[in-house]
């Protein structure tokens, strides 16, 4: 093990050692998103069962993001409102948005292609966290970071805008994701020319990825769980040939880990969350949120021959995450696991400031992992 600059050598992984996203107003925010999708404010959902709150009773609160009332209505306070693609006069990144169907949209982040010399892309296929009840991918703090990652790894990012919960419950977010994941896929080559040219002209998919952040990481799992039970389900032959970039995994299980000592209230919430966005769920083994429970499809089919996961040291999913990576090697899955743990940082510190050291030198660590 050896040390350089603060970041923290283990081999096969690496170790590098909260920032909060920005505020906006204190005022609910309705979820604004591109035409495919509305939502009036206060949304409403079927009022909540089995809480024993009367209907007016908050059944989950999380401090300036989100609350939820037994009554179904939800009130959101950050995440929801959408800013417009564009062409960042910074990196030269250009973005547009495309919708899949009337549930599904995407926003595509393209890097100067001039600098490439025709060379093609690298593709990740990015689906954003919140904890399944949180954002748009289109808002101002996605937008930011995918614009920076997109140069940084001189890939093409496309990023999934699913539905969230209470309003839409699992498994919409999964089925929503896994039909971007294929309109993406149908640009294979040999599938014809596909719809969209940033992807048919400027996209290698024999360096196809998935990732995410949180909600976002899990769904990335779960995707290629299901392309590996499914062979040869994606559109034109199309693989995860890249493999899947796990940034702060939600998942949770049963008994408690020392991780979540760091925030006992969030370790809390993070298991109301859950129950919120998956009604008659078994739990916290439920195999949704806990890869590793009896009753989860085997490991080992995971149709991606490497992994990264991202990790940060006072985040209280941190140790679901490493547990997640021993279950996967111990699973008899062929692949092999990158571990980048950053010390004195929490959960998705690097949406809060993605500029700062430990977010630069994670991001460098994804665009080598994009790049192979």
């Amino acid at each position: 093990m050896s040390t350089n600059e603060g970041v923290e050598i283990q081999q096969p992984g690496i170790n590098v050692g909260q920032a909060q996203p920005n505020r906006r107003s204190a005022q609910p925010l309705t979820r604004q998103l591109i035409p495919h999708q509305t939502t009036a404010h206060p949304a409403r959902i079927a009022p909540m069962a089995g809480s024993g709150a009367s209907d007016e009773e908050v059944v989950l609160e999380i401090e300036h993001c989100i609350r939820i009332f037994k009554s179904g209505r939800v009130e959101r306070y950050f995440g929801s409102d959408p800013v417009p693609p564009c062409t960042d006069a910074g990196t030269g990144v250009a973005s547009k948005d495309h919708t899949i169907s009337p549930e599904v949209a995407v926003r595509l982040y393209l890097p100067p292609v001039a600098a490439t010399d025709g060379k093609k892309l690298p593709i990740l296929v990015y689906f954003h966290g919140g904890g399944f009840v949180l954002h748009t991918a289109f808002n101002f703090v996605f937008h930011g970071y995918l614009t920076s990652l997109a140069a940084r790894a001189g890939a093409i990012v496309v990023s999934v805008d699913y539905r969230i919960a209470p309003e839409h419950p699992l498994p919409a977010a999964y089925d929503d994701s896994w039909q971007a994941l294929s309109w993406v896929a149908s640009h294979a080559p040999g599938g014809g020319a596909g719809e969209e040219p940033w992807l048919t002209d400027h996209g290698d998919f024999s360096r196809l990825s998935l990732g995410g952040e949180s909600a976002g990481a899990n769904i990335a799992h779960h995707l290629a769980m299901r392309a590996g039970a499914e062979e040869g389900v994606l559109p034109h032959g199309a693989r995860i040939s890249g493999g899947i970039l796990l940034v702060h995994p939600y998942f949770l299980g049963h008994g408690k880990v020392p991780s979540e000592d760091s925030d006992p209230g969030m370790a809390e919430n993070v298991v109301k969350m859950w129950r919120a966005v998956r009604p008659g769920t078994s739990g916290v083994d439920d195999p949704w949120i806990n890869p590793l429970a009896a009753g989860a499809p085997p490991m080992e089919a995971l149709a991606c021959g490497r992994v990264l996961m991202c990790l940060a040291e006072t985040d209280v999913c941190r140790d679901r995450g490493r547990a997640y990576c021993d279950g996967l090697r111990a699973s008899g899955w062929a692949g092999e696991v990158e571990v980048l743990e950053v010390a004195g940082q929490g959960h998705c510190f690097h949406l809060g400031n993605f500029g700062c050291d430990d977010a630069v030198r994670q991001d460098e660590v994804i665009s080598r992992f994009l790049n192979l």
